[in-house]
């Protein structure tokens, strides 16, 4: 008994020594984007009601990333690169989790419009030899950039059991993903370091630091965010409770202030909609907020500010399935606000077709090239990944449609 007391007790303080609840330090602010000027706003306001605005702006661009004669592939992800163009990765294999699943990486020219040749950047017999451990599969990359920088890319690798049984790794590369360094992995937890997940873009801070949203499968499923110098993790924070918010998405609103959106994993008879968390102290603390009351059918959703304040959101908007992904948008900083956010694009609905006839569109990913537009890529029956590019132009032209709308709505309200 004595033992087993002298067990726990040196196992309390080994946990409380990683999470320094004595000594946090401060955080620094979040690092946000640049945003549109003033006279910018301005200046395009006076063209619109001059009379001189753009002709009606050119349809979504559509590709597919490039076929590397898988039979599955999921889980893709971009990030922008140095010189303008857009870096894809995913993984592919006979199947998710199968010990051939490998993680592709391709770019795509914005002037050509044309996808490159995909690369292998991980397998798991290279990941094993870098990490000094047993692999059994591969998962969920995540691009970022380092202050100093260098390309990372974040994915899961699990050894032992499903991906419950995960862990985080890390490797970089000083040309844009051309090559690569041997992986590290990160540390989350000084005891068994297992069940911690990746999925959306990570964010920066002011002091070069990135802080990259993380989550939990095992025992409890909560989104946590970690806090990055290089390839350490110096400190993280809980950001959801229970078992019923995974996979946070963040939207930054000031230095200090932030939303995060989660994807619901809730039990059969509870509500199926969109957990959500604030922070007001730059992700040192989450409060956790009233759902987002839009449907969510346990899935990935994809998130993303751009430099005018707009903000977009691509999800399976429907309680059961996925059979059905649009594209929302909002102007409104109050985003846990249902009412604020309005379907502009219907990307894919199978919702006419019998059950066994629909397939499946899912785990999709947002970045911006430029501020203004968006670069999207979903997983397409586990078959293919669409990339689709909504230039600047067309979604100013959804955001003022919007808008008109609203404004029609209110005046009729009003009479």
């Amino acid at each position: 008994m004595k033992r087993a007391i002298a067990f726990c007790f040196l196992l309390l303080c080994a946990v409380l020594g990683f999470m320094h609840l004595d000594s946090r330090p401060v955080w620094a602010p979040f690092a946000l984007p640049a945003m549109s000027s003033q006279d910018e706003v301005e200046a395009q306001s006076h063209l619109e009601k001059s009379g001189t605005h753009l002709a009606r702006a050119s349809e979504p661009g559509l590709s597919w990333l490039p076929d590397t004669g898988a039979a599955s592939v999921h889980a893709a992800s971009l990030i922008t690169l140095k010189d303008g163009a857009v870096r894809a990765f995913w993984f592919a294999g006979s199947r998710e989790g199968a010990p051939d699943v490998v993680i592709n990486s391709a770019v795509y020219d914005p002037k050509t419009t044309q996808w490159g040749s995909p690369t292998v950047v991980m397998d798991r017999v290279n990941a094993e030899k870098g990490l000094g451990r047993y692999i059994a599969k591969l998962g969920n990359p995540v691009p970022s950039r380092a202050a100093d920088g260098s390309l990372q890319l974040f994915f899961v690798t699990v050894s032992i059991g499903g991906w419950a049984g995960s862990s985080i790794s890390v490797i970089s590369s000083s040309d844009d993903g051309r090559t690569w360094g041997s992986p590290k992995r990160l540390i989350t937890s000084p005891l068994v370091n297992l069940s911690t997940l990746v999925k959306s873009p990570a964010i920066h801070f002011a002091d070069g630091h990135l802080g990259l949203p993380a989550y939990h499968e095992w025992i409890g499923r909560f989104g946590e965010f970690l806090r990055i110098d290089g390839d350490r993790v110096i400190d993280k924070r809980r950001m959801s409770a229970g078992r019923g918010a995974i996979q946070p998405v963040l939207f930054l609103d000031t230095p200090e202030q932030a939303m995060a959106y989660f994807r619901q994993t809730r039990a059969r008879s509870q509500i199926k909609q969109i957990p959500a968390s604030s922070t007001s102290d730059a992700g040192q603390s989450w409060q956790i907020a009233k759902d987002v009351e839009i449907p969510n059918p346990n899935a990935a959703i994809a998130g993303l500010s751009l430099s005018n304040g707009m903000r977009l959101l691509v999800l399976n908007n429907i309680e059961a399935g996925r059979h059905r992904l649009v594209m929302a948008m909002s102007n409104s900083a109050t985003i846990n606000d249902a009412s604020t956010w309005q379907v502009v694009r219907v990307l894919e609905d199978d919702e006419a077709l019998p059950n066994e006839s629909r397939r499946e569109f899912s785990y999709p990913y947002l970045v911006t090239s430029d501020g203004e537009d968006a670069h999207l890529v979903y997983t397409w029956d586990r078959k293919k990944i669409r990339h689709v590019h909504f230039s600047g132009a067309w979604l100013k032209q959804a955001q003022d449609q919007m808008q008109k709308q609203s404004d029609e709505h209110q005046t009729k309200d009003g009479q």
